[in-house]
């Protein structure tokens, strides 16, 4: 059983949402991502997803590409982020990670390159934005060959025959994008995002994942009461971007905020 099946299988029997926070490798510089992981961990993270930096992003707001971009001041590559996950893994071998990003750096290494390369980091789920099923049959194939989880996204716009594509492909979770726009948009609508994940459910038989427009232990709170997860990152990049002072500690105390409520939302 992969991590993440173990961590969501464990939340299931509780009755507990996922709490999947984003934050970019590499920002504000590289020799803090490790800590930093590790402080959302201790903020109560159930699965961390890490951004690799890219040049390029489709569906990242100002918040998140200011942070590739501050990461890739840095020359952070993929093989970068790859190394940092293995030095989170010298003494957290429990939280799944799952890398979140955008194919060309992926293809650039070559699937299987990449993907024995991530097992061999620690990394547990793969989420590329650019990739819809319809194109990728060779990575899935060659992900689910390693033990990887290949991680699709869903949208409000999201054709019935695409979501049977993903319902096909996908293991681990669906990131299900909570409303149209990019990372940080705001105007969350919990009731339209119930009715969304009512449909999915029809075919979908993984636990699906909330994110965008979750800013806050309110949202998340109200995001926790119809999803399986909650995933979020702009807020957290925001409190990455008020600097390195104290950074570790206020990730740890927002996320435990986040947390805290999400737990209450099943009293």
């Amino acid at each position: 059983m992969s991590r993440i099946d173990s961590v969501m299988q464990q939340l299931q029997a509780q009755q507990r949402q996922a709490l999947i926070p984003f934050i970019t490798a590499g920002d504000p510089k590289p020799g803090l991502t490790v800590e930093l992981m590790h402080a959302l961990v201790a903020g109560g993270a159930d699965i961390l997803e890490l951004g690799v930096p890219f040049s390029d992003p489709m569906a990242d707001g100002p918040v998140i590409q200011r942070a590739s971009e501050r990461a890739l001041a840095h020359k952070v590559s993929l093989r970068t982020v790859l190394e940092l996950v293995a030095q989170f893994r010298q003494t957290n071998t429990t939280t799944p990670v799952v890398l979140m990003g955008y194919a060309n750096p992926v293809e650039a290494m070559g699937y299987e390159v990449f993907a024995q390369a991530a097992v061999a980091a620690g990394v547990d789920g793969v989420l590329t934005v650019d990739m819809p099923p319809e194109e990728a049959e060779e990575s899935v194939a060659v992900y689910k060959r390693h033990g990887l989880d290949p991680i699709f996204l869903l949208a409000p716009t999201t054709p019935e025959e695409r979501v049977k594509e993903v319902a096909r492909m996908a293991s681990g979770y669906v990131y299900y994008v909570s409303l149209k726009g990019v990372t940080g948009s705001a105007n969350l609508d919990v009731a339209n995002v119930a009715e969304k994940l009512a449909f999915l459910k029809q075919y979908l038989q993984i636990p699906i994942g909330v994110g965008f427009g979750i800013r806050d232990p309110q949202s998340a709170q109200q995001v926790a009461r119809v999803a399986d997860a909650v995933v979020i990152g702009s807020r957290l990049v925001q409190e990455v971007e008020q600097g390195e002072a104290g950074l570790a500690q206020r990730l740890t105390e927002f996320l435990s905020a986040v947390r805290a409520a999400m737990d209450s939302a099943r009293v």
